[in-house]
């Protein structure tokens, strides 16, 4: 086996990793070891060390070691609400002001912010301890009497549906569940996080590698939070909050009206800001939509238009593509590429003229930009002008950032914030990226319709998360309202197209652990296979195709 690209002794197949590591002679707290890549797929130090051929440790301060220690942090957190009050329940909901919105639910009363105080210093106490995390194979139906015994019925389910046989379960101290991931050894290396009282519970925030490792300062997102709670609120509506809802639901053919319900929702959201604009279209004429990669904004952009339409209105939709600058003049990135994520990629001040112009009345004449040239051309597209009580509808990253749009005045513009919130949760303690999920959706969507490789896909994604933290996630809080554009369902549907794709990835690229991971979260969903229910104006439409919008 290579360790870290170095030829090591051989040692037994059933050897743990933790200790391999300390008869190579690293010691696994001060080298801040947090999990291993065996054969480029993530693991925890607790694991046999098998019958792999490479095994490469992961530090604490990576991208993958500060979500082992996130993850472990949460545990941490519920075995404490748990030996402060057993008849509590806590559950792991939502990313939310740059921490995790946990839910805590109590059998005599409501959770007070006086109560978080006393659970960060049971945590606290729990890893001064040194306590082991312990990881147990334990028989799968073995797995689900223990949780149905402690009355974890959710987790219980999700169990009894898996294939494999034998089932990783962590216990610490008293405590057992059953978690989605790599997780430390023991508590004493879990010191390093902050919690807030928050809505109806409160806010884990861990350090991470954007904030250099520490604890990302409280970030007060009040829009978010309530779009986030909307979508929880959506989840309980249509009795889904956990996968094995939505498995129950397509077993018992269910699916159809599920997907009618959830369409429902999201064409009832939309006619609600159709109906705002209406009301106030003589002053907030210019309408901004922006969102993070594969949130669905060009179509919900069509079906906002259709919206206007049913009041009266006639909205024009105007492309920011078309206002890029000539390739030579574009921004260069740190890796000497032209980057056209950048803002000052776009013609910002002709794009302001263009809109001062057509708001007063006036006729523009429309660049065009040719990605094929890398030229911006004119005359392609005929000069034109707009009356006053139409809406001007423009899509792009840059929709919320005010210097796009500087020189019309703000009481004249209407922000829209577009993302893919995931509703769903595995179960209560294990939750859905809402980052993992538009991946997913991108992976199909590109494969379908662009004729790129799942492998490019994965490859271009920190570079297109790295823009999203530039460009947009600053600025969500800027805008008027925000759109939920997540489907309950579509994981079951979107798994179907991604998990061929996803087993393409070699293990000899480094996309591969991420492709595990994405694998590992696709096992489990069944299924859904009634595709024909799904609308052609679904949002959902835009990825693995039919959609109504597009030819």
């Amino acid at each position: 086996m290579l360790l870290n690209g170095k030829e090591i002794k051989e040692y037994a197949s059933e050897m743990l990793v933790r200790d391999v590591l300390e008869a190579e002679g690293m010691d696994i707290e001060k080298e801040r070891i947090a999990g291993v890549l065996l054969d480029r797929e993530l693991r925890d130090l607790q694991v046999p060390i098998g019958n792999y051929r490479t095994m490469e440790t992961v530090s604490i301060d990576t991208r993958l070691g500060w979500r082992i220690y996130r993850r472990s942090v949460t545990f941490l957190l519920i075995v404490a609400v748990h030996e402060w009050r057993p008849d509590a329940e806590v559950s792991i909901c939502f990313s939310a002001n740059r921490g995790l919105f946990c839910d805590v639910q109590l059998p005599d009363g409501e959770f007070q912010p006086s109560m978080v105080q006393e659970i960060e210093q049971k945590m606290h106490d729990i890893a001064a301890e040194r306590r082991p995390i312990e990881k147990l194979s334990i028989q799968r139906e073995d797995a689900v009497r223990l949780f149905k015994d402690m009355r974890k019925i959710e987790k219980a389910n999700l169990l009894s549906t898996l294939q494999q046989e034998q089932v990783s379960v962590y216990r610490c101290g008293a405590y057992y569940d059953y978690l989605y991931g790599a997780m430390l050894g023991n508590t004493g290396q879990l010191s390093s996080f902050a919690l807030d009282a928050f809505a109806s519970g409160l806010l884990l925030r861990t350090p991470d590698l954007r904030h250099g490792g520490k604890v990302p300062e409280l970030l007060h997102q009040p829009k978010f939070s309530n779009v986030l709670a909307e979508s929880r609120r959506w989840a309980k509506a249509l009795r889904c909050d956990y996968v094995p809802d939505l498995n129950r639901a397509n077993r018992n053919g269910e699916m159809g009206e599920l997907i009618r319900v959830s369409e429902a929702l999201h064409e009832k959201r939309i006619a609600e800001i159709a109906d705002h604009i209406a009301r106030h279209g003589r002053e907030q004429r210019l309408i901004l939509i922006a969102g993070p990669s594969s949130s669905g904004k060009t179509s919900f952009a069509q079906r906002l238009r259709v919206q206007l339409r049913v009041n009266g209105l006639e909205p024009v939709s105007i492309s920011l593509d078309d206002y890029y600058r000539n390739r030579n003049e574009n921004p260069i990135n740190e890796r000497g590429e032209y980057d056209y994520e950048h803002l000052e990629a776009l013609d910002v001040k002709l794009f302001n003229e263009h809109m001062v112009e057509l708001l007063a009345g006036r006729t523009i004449k429309p660049p065009t930009y040719n990605f094929v040239t890398g030229l911006r051309e004119w005359g392609r597209k005929p000069a034109y002008s707009v009356r006053g009580d139409q809406p001007i509808i423009v899509e792009g990253i840059h929709g919320l950032n005010e210097k796009l749009s500087a020189a019309v005045p703000r009481e004249n513009k209407y922000k829209i914030y577009i993302s893919a919130l995931t509703q769903l949760n595995i179960d209560s303690h294990n939750r859905i990226p809402t980052t993992d999920a538009r991946l997913l959706r991108r992976l199909v969507r590109d494969y379908q319709f662009r004729g790129s490789q799942a492998l490019k896909t994965l490859r271009q994604w920190r570079d297109v998360r790295a823009g999203e933290e530039r460009n947009i996630f600053p600025f969500q809080e800027e805008a008027d309202v925000m759109f939920n554009s997540a489907l309950i369902y579509e994981l079951g549907i979107l798994k179907r197209y991604a998990v061929p794709l996803l087993r393409q990835i070699s293990p000899e690229t480094g996309e591969y652990t991420m492709a595990r991971r994405l694998l590992s979260l696709c096992q489990y969903f069944d299924d859904i296979t009634v595709e024909d229910e799904v609308p052609n104006n679904s949002i959902l439409r835009e990825f693995i195709g039919k959609s109504c919008f597009f030819s």
